[in-house]
């Protein structure tokens, strides 16, 4: 239902500057956003998007909010201290999520009796729960997931459709785990005896911590020895890639289609862009960050910010990346040096010969 700019404001405990009898009636992108939506603004890496939107209504901070308007903006403005949190706080305005839909314990789930199962959890068709798994209280099990033998997953989890817990994975609170994940796979572990790849048995385990959340189809490999640990509030997206042994510290957040080989280890806050490839063994220091497709082939010290492949240094990278825009240009620079190089070396042999002549003709 439409609101006035004047009542969005007063939901979202902001300041609005400009008319605030229009109405709104959804958020949208800067990009997208018309007369009757509401968008934010909160860097100034967007005031060129911002200035160039539609948008009726837009959240923003007053420092930006002065510059905004200096460029001639007549936007009604919304003025807050976080735009990007009053920003979702409108969109769950206009958006309400639905309640959780409940369903109970399906008689097409494949409940072992061993099995603990909390109070008000929602198992649905086609789940399966195997022997000794204790499942915390208002859990959700989508249809077609599989827990397996002696696991063990703490309160308020959603393992969403067709996600695959192995057996013996420790899950504890509030964990996400969404659909076609794979938690506890063996790890991809062979010797090599007399010509062929022998398996190496994976006889640790997985512990995820509270409060983290797993992608679709990303998995999490077994520990040799010891468990695989995702720490507590790490976020995976979609198809990660964690091996064997790896020690994943608490707050990290990893992109699409990062790997980790097996027995990496991170600090704290570590924080990885999408594709971005660790070798094993690695070390990475608490609050350490990486760009897009960064390939990390040694330790990494705490609080840096690298790019690359091998990744270094971010400004080093950046000045990298400009040196080998400019190899075009120095090669033809040294072709036209080597060219006139050559002609001086011919007129030097020229005037070599001519004295050479001379001196002949003197004497």
């Amino acid at each position: 239902m439409p609101i006035t700019i004047d009542a969005l404001a007063q939901h979202v405990s902001g300041e609005v500057l400009g008319n605030g009898e229009i109405l709104i009636s959804d958020v949208a992108s800067l990009e997208t956003a018309g007369s009757d939506n509401v968008s934010y603004l909160d860097s100034r890496k967007q005031l060129r998007h911002a200035l160039n939107s539609a948008a009726g209504a837009m959240i923003t901070t007053a420092k930006l909010s002065e510059e905004f308007q200096r460029r001639g903006s007549k936007c009604a403005l919304i003025l807050v201290d976080q735009p990007q949190q009053a920003f979702i706080e409108a969109m769950l305005h206009f958006r309400p999520q639905a309640p959780r839909t409940r369903c109970g314990i399906s008689s097409n789930a494949q409940i072992d009796e061993s099995a603990v199962v909390g109070e008000d959890c929602d198992i649905y068709p086609n789940a399966w729960i195997g022997k000794n798994v204790r499942l915390g209280d208002r859990c959700e099990i989508g249809p077609g997931a599989v827990i397996a033998d002696n696991v063990t997953i703490g309160d308020d989890c959603v393992i969403h459709a067709n996600a695959v817990i192995y057996h013996d994975v420790e899950i504890h609170d509030r964990v996400i785990v969404h659909a076609n994940a794979v938690i506890g796979a063996d790890g991809f572990g062979y010797r090599f005896v007399n010509g062929a790849f022998v398996r190496i048995p994976h006889t640790g385990s997985v512990i995820v911590q509270n409060d983290v959340e797993i992608g679709a189809c990303t998995t999490i490999d077994r520990g040799m020895i010891h468990s695989t640990v995702i720490g507590e509030g790490t976020k995976l997206d979609n198809q990660v890639m964690i091996a064997h042994n790896c020690q994943i510290g608490k707050h990290n957040a990893f992109a699409s289609q990062v790997g980790l080989a097996g027995s990496c280890t991170t600090g704290d806050y570590v924080q990885m862009g999408g594709q971005v490839g660790v070798a094993d063994h690695v070390n990475i220091g608490p609050g350490t960050k990486f760009g897009g497709k960064s390939g990390v082939i040694w330790d990494m010290p705490a609080g840096g910010t690298f790019h690359g492949i091998p990744a270094i240094n971010e400004k080093d990278c950046i000045r990298n990346h400009f040196s080998i825009q400019k190899l075009p240009e120095l090669r033809d620079q040294v072709k036209q040096l080597s060219e006139q190089l050559a002609e001086l070396k011919a007129q030097l042999a020229d005037s070599s010969q001519s004295d050479q002549s001379s001196q002949r003709s003197a004497a």
